[in-house]
């Protein structure tokens, strides 16, 4: 199935293709050196149709910004719990296919496998690009687990039933923990590691922090372009 046809599908198809993508997930080591990271984050309103994406493209480990790609794009695909990479994925996959380079490695905002399904946004992304992603996400959606320690990277397993689903990481102190998953083809291990790598004295990691700022900007340039279109301004 194509992102493209996600707007046709109800919830129940959904959560079936998820259950199909989730047989080929590969949480495994990458072999691979990183030499170019990139940060994914997409912004929307739940009661609009509009999506912003924006990938934020650096050198690794130095977190040098070499480049960058956004999209808009609409869907009507309903705002669901557990079923946001069906709005997602479509304005992420543009953005992706606007970059000259492409990654070696995707830290997206949002779930890996710590998902009930283990399809968070970035399993779901990693697959149908097959990279290999990283879902470094602000709260968390599935998993128990016990406060870290209130010290720099102190980390707590996430837990559904008896599998570990994440990581709790304490990425500055005096700080909630962000949660930290493998997305796909990467290992639970190299996550954390590489998340730590890229905490420069922020709570959030540089690539998911410097996206959400260019999706920022996007989503205000387009509404300040569509507010001057109804006056009938062109820019």
């Amino acid at each position: 199935m194509k992102p493209a046809d996600y707007e046709s599908l109800t919830a129940a198809q959904a959560i079936a293709y998820q259950q199909e993508l989730r047989l080929q997930v590969k949480i495994e080591t990458l072999d691979k050196p990183i030499r170019i990271i990139a940060g994914a984050d997409i912004s929307f309103n739940k009661f609009e149709e509009t999506v912003y994406a924006g990938i934020v493209l650096f050198k690794y480990p130095q977190m040098e910004v070499i480049g960058h790609a956004s999209a808009v794009s609409s869907t009507k695909f309903p705002y669901i719990s557990g079923l946001l990479a069906f709005r997602e994925v479509p304005a992420l996959l543009d953005a992706w296919n606007k970059l000259e380079i492409k990654p070696d490695l995707m830290v997206l905002d949002g779930q890996g496998i710590a998902h009930e399904r283990r399809l968070g946004i970035a399993t779901h992304f990693g697959l149908i690009t097959d990279v290999p992603t990283i879902g470094s996400a602000k709260s968390r959606l599935r998993g128990k687990y016990e406060e870290p320690a209130n010290e720099l990277f102190a980390q707590s397993r996430m837990y559904d039933r008896d599998e570990v689903i994440g990581i709790a990481l304490r990425s500055k102190k005096n700080c909630n923990p962000i949660f930290i998953s493998p997305g796909h083809r990467v290992s639970m291990a190299q996550s954390v590691e590489i998340i730590k790598n890229c905490i420069r004295g922020y709570r959030i990691p540089e690539p998911t922090r410097q996206a959400h700022i260019l999706v920022n900007q996007i989503r205000v340039e387009h509404k300040d372009k569509s507010q001057l279109s109804i006056f009938g301004i062109t820019l």
